[in-house]
């Protein structure tokens, strides 16, 4: 066990090490955001989902332009949409995690070892970005969308424990700076990433089929990526949390070497199986009953009331244009592969700068103010997507100015967002992790929502924006509840 685990708490709190080792976490996995979930999983999975492509003749423009004709996905019988199975595989891959994540988030709480909850889901992304390299047509299209529900299920299941450690690191003059730090690293990260992915896909592949092949290879290098960096996080974080007193005999489920014992002093292998199963059983019930009790008392409190209401309004928006941006580019404009990563990755290092600027901004006029900035300019983004039409010669330079205006507010929102809870819960707290999967679950249900709403859209209109024209309506629920909000500006020391 590292020195550090065994640090008091006044120790702990704004520690340069273990502040910059959290952080770092950023760097590792925000290589999954980019790769797999913004750039090239989401290109590779439209060009494998494609059949052909058609040409059409454009009366006002007198040009002919390339549309996609897709595969369609049969699935109980039923022929679907790829791109709206796709949006139903992240809505499943969500659910998922909310319902895990206030079990697991009350086991880390009660056993104090939520860092060995963030290296379980870290290694199962890890390793679900590496089995995407399996996935290689239509005939195992359902294993790749399988791949994408376990690395999405790894991803944000992580996070509901880092992000939980912000409060227990840093003090509230620290957590905007430190927040931003983070989302940072994070972009910076994914942007090496994705240059050494493009050098790979787009230089050294002469043919498609070897494109196809370096893609996938991309897929490994974004697990071992992930893994790999995760380790400095892991060495130097420490695992702070509220440990009981009386636990099973021995956690059989959660340590895998008391399998093989035979436990003779406790009772026997059964007894103490019997003893677990009753324990997680309590635990889970317990863990939903938390969390109700947690919410109610955290809408009790007027501010938190309207920032999680907030909060939850623009995530639908934010989050799901997160994940369906690159399937928009491509299958609505027909936005040509190199073209598109470039522009998203354009984007990542415009939000470097985003979140710079968002959280100099916030000791300027506050968070308030800035997050509600930032939800005006994404409802015009919404509102210019919804306009686009690719028939329009210019239609590919209005594309790259909303991805402009997403590319400044991308990380400056999530960072403020993040940073604002932090300072709006009691501090000190030992439930850090417990509040923490509150906005987790709460932002999980938003995007759940938000997927499946935009796949919905995207089979009644076969095509995307009309699914973009909605998610301005949650972002405009969100910037009205967000102007009730009363914080007092903390100044950095």
């Amino acid at each position: 066990m590292p020195d550090n685990d065994n640090l008091t708490n006044q120790n702990i709190k704004n520690n340069p090490k273990i502040m910059k080792a959290w952080a770092y976490y950023d760097w590792a996995n925000s290589v999954y955001s980019l790769v797999i979930t913004s750039t090239i999983f989401p290109i590779y999975y439209s060009i494998l989902t494609t059949a052909t492509e058609k040409s059409e003749y454009v009366a006002e423009t007198g040009q002919w332009i390339k549309v996609p004709v897709r595969h369609m996905i049969t699935l109980f019988g039923k022929q679907y949409q790829p791109d709206a199975i796709y949006g139903y595989s992240l809505t499943i891959s969500f659910l998922i995690v909310v319902l895990l994540s206030p079990i697991l988030s009350s086991l880390a709480d009660t056993i104090g070892n939520k860092k060995s909850f963030l290296q379980f889901f870290c290694y199962l992304g890890a390793t679900s970005c590496m089995g995407l390299a399996m996935f290689t047509g239509m005939q195992n299209v359902f294993l790749g969308l399988l791949f994408s529900v376990t690395a999405s299920v790894g991803f944000w299941g992580s996070l509901v424990f880092y992000n939980s450690f912000l409060p227990d690191i840093a003090t509230p003059d620290k957590q905007d700076a430190l927040s931003a730090k983070g989302y940072v690293y994070g972009y910076l990260g994914s942007v090496v990433l994705v240059v050494i992915c493009l050098v790979l896909i787009q230089v050294f592949a002469k043919t498609p089929e070897e494109a196809k092949m370096y893609t996938r290879i991309s897929f490994l290098i974004t697990g071992a990526w992930w893994f790999g960096f995760a380790q400095y996080t892991f060495k130097h974080l420490p695992q702070f949390g509220n440990v009981k007193d009386q636990l099973p005999k021995d956690l059989v489920l959660l340590n895998y070497k008391n399998i093989f014992k035979k436990h003779e002093e406790q009772g026997g292998f059964w007894e103490v199986l019997k003893d677990n199963i009753d324990f997680y059983i309590d635990i889970a019930r317990q863990s939903f009953r938390e969390l109700f009790k947690v919410g109610r008392s955290l809408f009790a409190d007027r501010n938190l009331k309207f920032f999680l209401s907030s909060f939850f309004f623009y995530s639908v928006g934010m989050q799901t244009i997160f994940l369906m941006a690159t399937l928009f580019g491509k299958s609505e404009i027909n936005l040509e592969q190199d073209k598109l990563i470039l522009t998203l990755l354009l984007i990542q290092i415009e939000a470097i700068f985003g979140a710079l600027f968002f959280s100099w901004l916030s000791r300027k006029i506050g968070n308030k103010n800035v997050i509600s900035i930032a939800i005006i300019l994404w409802i015009v983004a919404c509102l210019s997507a919804y306009y686009l039409n690719k028939e329009n010669p210019n239609v590919e330079y209005q594309f790259y100015g909303i991805a402009g205006i997403i590319g400044l507010v991308m990380g400056g929102l999530q960072a403020m967002s993040r940073s604002t809870y932090s300072k709006l819960l009691p501090e000190d707290s030992m439930d850090n992790t417990t509040f923490f999967s509150f906005y987790d679950v709460l932002e999980k249900l938003a995007i759940i929502l938000g997927t499946f709403i935009f796949a919905t859209m995207i089979e009644k209109y076969h095509n995307m924006r009309f699914a973009a024209l909605s998610m301005s309506i949650f972002f405009f629920a969100g910037l009205v509840l967000i102007r009730f909000l009363k914080v007092k500006m903390v100044k950095e020391k």
